[in-house]
């Protein structure tokens, strides 16, 4: 049986630069890591960046070309930067993230315009359990922390990469900086949610074709 071919996934805000930035970060990274053979330094971050999963940004200065938000990037800061910006956190826990999923895997867990809804809507077709991995997004729906959501994404993000299934870390990094804000807890996961119920599998090519389509129930 075939699995179904993903939708036409979200699509960046052209004036998002942070969201494009980060989505080309992590896409070079995802480049190197998959070369044949990998490039050294590429393997080495991502393990070092797996360690970093649930720190506070900062925690490995050698990490910079990864980590680092732009300064005409970082968003409101302390006077003096006692404490990381939304973007520093949101860009470090998507990219750390990203370095979970694409833990020994030859594919590309990094995929332009894959809400995290769209792909954990396909996760629940995939699945041999699929009440978990519901139950799993419904926990991380009604997380009232920040440091509760990414918890749950751990979770969720080792069963997307068990099953393969890709991720666009530049939307999932936008999505955390909305998460952080004092108001974007609703939104983001209103966002999700709708990624999620709107992604329906395509019909499987192996069935057969009925010969005429059913009539709306009125």
């Amino acid at each position: 049986m075939a699995f179904a071919q993903p939708s036409m996934g979200r699509l960046p805000q052209p004036s998002c630069c942070f969201l494009l930035r980060l989505g080309w970060r992590v896409g070079t990274l995802q480049v190197r890591v998959l070369n044949t053979p990998p490039h050294p330094e590429a393997i080495s971050a991502l393990a070092r960046l797996r360690r970093g999963i649930g720190r506070d940004p900062g925690f490995d200065f050698t990490l910079e070309r990864y980590l680092q938000v732009p300064d005409d990037l970082l968003g409101h800061r302390p006077a003096d930067d006692a404490e990381a910006t939304d973007a520093e956190h949101a860009q470090h826990d998507a990219v750390t993230l990203y370095a979970l999923h694409q833990q020994s895997r030859r594919e590309r867990m990094h995929a332009d315009g894959r809400g995290l809804g769209q792909a954990l809507s396909e996760l629940v077709r995939r699945s041999a359990g699929p009440e978990g991995v519901r139950r799993r997004f419904a926990a991380l729906g009604t997380a009232s922390t920040y440091h509760e959501s990414i918890y749950h994404l751990r979770s969720l993000i080792t069963m997307l990469r068990e099953h393969q299934i890709p991720l666009d870390y530049g939307l999932l990094a936008d999505d955390l900086k909305t998460l952080r804000g004092p108001t974007g807890r609703p939104t983001v996961q209103a966002i999700w949610g709708r990624e999620f119920f709107r992604t329906r599998p395509n019909a499987d090519p192996d069935a057969p074709a009925s010969e005429s389509p059913e009539e709306d129930p009125q």
